[in-house]
Parts: structure tokens; C-alpha cells; sequence
């Protein structure tokens, strides 16, 4: 009923992030976004490992 439009494809950037270090839990945050220096994952509470990710840019939208 409804055609897609041609979108463009959501450019990615290596983003560095935190990933838990426990096997049974997938939670993972961006660097930029932690309020801590080696945060512990919110879900488990296990420590969290530094890695990257090839993830679409965040834009801040700010009103004023």
C-alpha cells in the first residue's frame, strides 16, 4: 500500500564502549555516557571490559 522511500543508509563511527564481563548478560553503554571511571554493568553489577563498536552517531538536540 505504502512504498519506502530510497533512505540513506545511518552512517556508523568506532565508538568505544563498556560491555559486562559476565557471559550471561548483554548489557553494554557507550564511554561517553557513564558517570563513572570503570563502571559496574546496572543490570549484574559485574565489572565491565572497554571495547568498540561500530555504532551510529549520537546528535544532541538542545533547546534554548
Amino acid at each position: 500500500m505504502f512504498a519506502k522511500r530510497n533512505q540513506e543508509p545511518v552512517p556508523e563511527l568506532e565508538t568505544t564502549i563498556w560491555t559486562c564481563s559476565n557471559d550471561d548478560c548483554t548489557c553494554w553503554m557507550r564511554e561517553n555516557l557513564t558517570f563513572e571511571e570503570e563502571p559496574t554493568c546496572p543490570m549484574c553489577s559485574s565489572s565491565m571490559t572497554k571495547g568498540t563498536r561500530m555504532l551510529p552517531p549520537l546528535t544532541w538536540n538542545v533547546f534554548r
